[in-house]
């Protein structure tokens, strides 16, 4: 039986406020761009999911095509795709990003 690694990565951002598909994990990330986004995360102290897609080609490669986005870090809030570590820097200096996590996390 073959995987369907699409359904497999939309359970996990519908089961999920906040995903992190990265490069190792939040404890122990595996590149710059992985470990940029942890922080940011780790100094909002917004609990969330990290998934190692180093540990699963499948979702390495799976998670490119769902999002229609080609890089990993992949940051998601309340379903919704936020973008790469670019954008999630961007928008953490200019405030919107904590704003975006306060209104999604009291929903």
């Amino acid at each position: 039986m073959s995987r369907d690694v699409n359904s497999e990565i939309q359970a996990i951002v519908d089961e999920n406020e906040v995903v992190l598909f990265m490069k190792g994990t939040p404890n122990f990330p595996q590149c710059g761009f992985s470990a940029t986004l942890a922080n940011i995360l780790g100094k909002l102290k917004v609990p969330y999911a990290g998934v190692n897609v180093l540990a699963d080609p499948a979702v390495r490669q799976g998670i490119k095509t769902f999002s229609n986005w080609p890089t990993i870090p992949q940051l998601y809030i309340k379903g919704e795709f936020i973008g790469g570590s670019d954008i999630a820097m961007e928008m953490f200096q200019a405030g919107e990003l904590q704003q975006k996590l306060d209104a999604a996390l009291q929903e």
